[in-house]
């Protein structure tokens, strides 16, 4: 991902978007550039009108907005209950998960 903030970086500032540009930014940073990544990346974009990816991107379809509803009934109620249940045992699961791999790790 720093290497598409950098091209946009560089493209938000009217910077030519090429190798030498976005060594500089990461030098400046105090990191060493992957160099094949800032190939790839430059040679991926020589085609692409960032502009126009920027605008599509922004524009998102909007969904309707929901209408209000009645106060909920019991079933409503028990229903949200057994979710949030359900959602407490998932996480459960995850951290034990994440306990086994640590113990890999550490």
């Amino acid at each position: 991902m720093k290497y598409i903030y950098a091209v946009l970086l560089l493209h938000d500032m009217g910077k030519e978007i090429n190798e030498e540009n976005l060594v500089k930014i990461f030098e400046a940073l105090g990191e060493k550039p992957d160099e094949a990544k800032i190939k790839s990346i430059v040679a991926s974009l020589e085609e692409v009108n960032i502009e126009e990816v920027i605008e599509k991107a922004a524009v998102a379809p909007v969904a309707a907005a929901p209408v209000a509803a009645a106060a909920p009934t019991e079933e409503v109620k028990e229903e949200k209950v057994e979710e949030k249940k359900e959602e407490e045992k998932k996480e459960e699961e995850e951290e034990e998960a994440f306990e086994g791999l640590s113990a890999l790790f550490g």
